[in-house]
């Protein structure tokens, strides 16, 4: 198993106004905790009530860097119909290279 700092995740929340913020971490949890007190990203503040909607092991820091720039192109209709499936990396990375 990789050690902590190698294992990175994607996730996306929704926000209470229905907008949506993707990013990457080691640690969901401790990331979400910095969001909901207002020391994580500056487009969240203001927005502590928002919910996880989607998240992903995504491994190396190269390829989540490079799948939340790609997840943060999509439009906000494209963003929805990712959640409602819930891909896999395998997918999402086909899903990507595919396009």
């Amino acid at each position: 198993m990789p050690n902590k700092s190698s294992v990175w995740f994607l996730y996306i929340i929704r926000t209470a106004k229905q907008t949506f913020y993707t990013g990457i971490t080691t640690d969901i949890s401790r990331r979400l905790h910095q969001h909901q007190t207002g020391q994580g990203a500056k487009y969240l503040k203001g927005h502590q009530d928002f919910t996880l909607v989607y998240q992903v092991y995504v491994g190396d820091k190269s390829t989540a860097l490079k799948l939340e720039y790609r997840v943060k192109q999509l439009s906000k209709t494209h963003k929805e119909k990712l959640i409602a499936q819930s891909p896999n990396l395998t997918e999402l990375l086909a899903r990507f290279i595919a396009n």
